[in-house]
């Protein structure tokens, strides 16, 4: 079997630095900060109130009134994103076997923020099951990969990763090994995560996981210092397209960067702690 080789020839984001790759590259590249007050609900109350939450987001540029209707704000997020990363590819569905596009995605807690609303409706309303018809679509963690595959038509591979704070790595190297093994030809790939939840922030927090320098939350971040006290939680998405070379030559398509490999490990130590050895990181690296 002849390996093929995989390049990316689009990118699209949605973050709390700007909502288009080259708005989130400046900032990223000028040091700026996306953490700030969480807004999205009075965090008054909980240990952590700060969070980096996605600015001045309006779906409607890239999704239409009943895809916002029927979407959790973290399938907004990769819809928006993966709908850029497609219009930067410049590939054309129609002129394509629909079988040789893939769609595969990446998301940790899915519709968070859906569940927690419906669950807090049906107890106000003591228990009376009148749910969401759009309560499972919304929820499901496999849902935003589908809604791509369903806004574009691609027919090829498609599933949902979930591997902790790897996820969206394993659906890039997911997405990299099947167009190298001949099974596609393109893949929209990525994962995306609307977490700024009160379930979320509050569960993360009752862990001791987040930080709660809530004076400085720009310098909260800080995993290699002495003085870290937990990660920032954060919102947002983003999408690869990732393609067979020969295809991507032969259409002309301009190619940002080759992907030549890639490997996983797990450390199998700790339920959130990495190996004190790093043993798991060093052979992945290997």
């Amino acid at each position: 079997m002849t390996e093929r080789r995989v390049v990316v020839t689009g990118m699209g984001a949605v973050t709390p630095l700007g909502n288009d790759v080259q708005t989130f590259w400046e900032n990223a590249v000028k040091g700026v900060s996306g953490a700030g007050p969480i807004t999205h609900f009075n965090a008054e109350k909980f240990k952590t109130q700060f969070a980096c939450e996605v600015k001045d987001f309006d779906p409607k540029l890239y999704l239409d009134r009943n895809e916002i209707k029927r979407t959790d704000l973290y399938s907004q997020y990769g819809l928006y994103a993966a709908a850029q990363a497609i219009e930067d590819s410049g590939f054309d569905v129609s002129q394509m076997d629909p079988f040789d596009v893939g769609v595969i995605w990446g998301t940790g807690q899915g519709g968070l923020e859906t569940l927690e609303k419906e669950v807090q409706y049906f107890m106000e309303k003591e228990k009376e099951p009148k749910f969401n018809p759009f309560l499972v679509p919304k929820m499901l963690t496999n849902m935003c990969g589908g809604m791509i595959a369903l806004k574009y038509g691609f027919m090829g591979i498609g599933f949902t990763t979930i591997s902790a704070c790897a996820t969206t790595n394993t659906a890039i190297m997911d997405a990299f090994n099947y167009i190298k093994l001949g099974k596609a030809k393109i893949f929209v790939t990525g994962g995306s995560e609307a977490p700024i939840t009160e379930a979320s922030i509050g569960g993360f927090g009752s862990m001791k996981a987040l930080s709660t320098r809530n004076d400085s939350p720009e310098t909260a971040s800080r995993p290699y210092d002495v003085d870290r006290d937990g990660f920032v939680m954060g919102e947002g998405g983003g999408a690869l397209i990732l393609e067979d070379y020969d295809h991507a030559k032969a259409r002309g398509a301009k190619i940002y960067a080759e992907i030549v490999g890639s490997a996983m490990t797990n450390d199998a130590y700790h339920m959130t702690a990495t190996h004190p050895e790093g043993l798991g990181a060093l052979r992945a690296m290997e």
